[in-house]
């Protein structure tokens, strides 16, 4: 079973378009928006040393910005 975490926030267009992504794929994954949960934000800048959305941790792996295609390897792996 795949453990995936999505970090987002309310207005990030790239944020909608992972979500939706997922979706559609019908992968199951846990979001974290970032305006509803701030303190989470100095976790995320620890893990990855970005502050920028959405930002998805797979398995431990991490893949910045909206990428299906890099999201699809690591749920291969």
């Amino acid at each position: 079973m795949n453990s995936i975490t999505v970090y987002t926030t309310t207005r990030c267009p790239y944020c909608v378009m992972l979500k939706n992504f997922l979706s559609e794929q019908n992968i199951p994954f846990k979001e974290i928006n970032l305006e509803d949960q701030p303190e989470m934000m100095r976790q995320l800048v620890n893990a990855t040393g970005q502050m920028g959305v959405p930002q998805t941790e797979i398995n431990g792996q991490w893949v910045l910005g909206f990428d299906p295609n890099l999201i699809m390897n690591l749920l291969r792996n």
